[in-house]
């Protein structure tokens, strides 16, 4: 390969195990502090496939992420948060990772070396043209990503991907590559640590991004969160008060009646002078 395959290189740090733990940790968050710096770079990058994906659900699409190993586990917790936090279907957003569900807590060997199967993968979501698959491997390498975003391309599929290594097989594949250098990792070859944090915070941006612009926050709240537990509830709760000139017992009952703060405030402010 004619790429510089920076997640591979040899840590800059030797002699882990002689390191107290005090060392260990400094050292350790020295490098996580630069990963925010190289996810800044790729900002016209994120802004490029966010755009495209927002165009794409406007139309009725979902957006999917395939990954094997850590990227995999990443695009699963990202899309399984979104229907809590922004009371979408749970199946607008879908995280398809190498070897199946199973993998999610047991490496499924060699799952990623299977070229075939993630567009498999995605045919069983019956996936189609106002669709985004976007691909996550660190290393830009894997053969899973790689191949599933290929089909993807094949069939007028808009394809994205992130990335840890500059130019790598994934990025030229991808119609909307990412590419976030963080260097070396201090345990070497260890993705999970920079590049998955870097993975991480990218996710946040492509969902969170997303969903504000198809106005699933109003002004800075989750107004169409999931009421799942006792503290969201009581959150809701506070957040129809800031809105609306009501007790918490009265915005308490809003909220259990009508099911999210936006068709609590709504239904109040559409019937208030009736």
């Amino acid at each position: 390969m004619n790429f510089t395959k920076t997640t591979e290189q040899a840590s800059k740090y030797e002699h882990l195990e002689k390191m107290s733990v005090t060392d260990l940790l400094t050292n350790i968050n020295n490098e996580d502090k630069t990963v925010p710096l190289a996810v800044e770079k790729a900002l016209p990058q994120i802004e490029k496939l966010v755009t495209e994906i927002v165009s794409k659900m406007k139309q009725g699409g979902r957006l999917f992420y395939i990954g094997a190993g850590t990227s995999g586990r990443l695009g699963i917790v990202d899309a399984s948060e979104c229907p809590p936090t922004f009371g979408v279907p749970f199946d607008l957003v879908i995280g398809i990772i190498a070897g199946g569900d199973t993998a999610i807590r047991k490496a499924v060997e060699f799952a990623e070396d299977d070229r075939e199967q993630a567009w498999k993968d995605l045919q069983q979501w019956n996936i189609n043209e106002n669709d985004v698959v976007v691909g996550i491997a660190a290393s830009g390498t894997t053969p899973y990503v790689i191949g599933g975003l290929e089909m993807c391309n094949q069939n007028n599929i808009s394809t994205g991907s992130i990335s840890c290594n500059a130019e790598s097989p994934l990025s030229k594949t991808a119609n909307f590559p990412i590419d976030v250098v963080v260097g070396p990792e201090f345990v070497t070859g260890s993705s999970r640590m920079k590049a998955g944090t870097a993975q991480k915070l990218v996710l946040n941006m492509i969902s969170t991004a997303t969903m504000i612009q198809l106005g699933k926050v109003k002004g800075n709240k989750m107004v169409d969160m999931q009421l799942s537990n006792t503290k969201l509830i009581d959150r809701g709760t506070r957040m129809i008060m800031e809105e609306i000139p009501v007790s918490y017992e009265e915005a308490n009952q809003l909220l259990n009646t009508h099911g999210s703060v936006r068709s609590a405030v709504d239904f109040y402010n559409n019937n208030k002078y009736k």
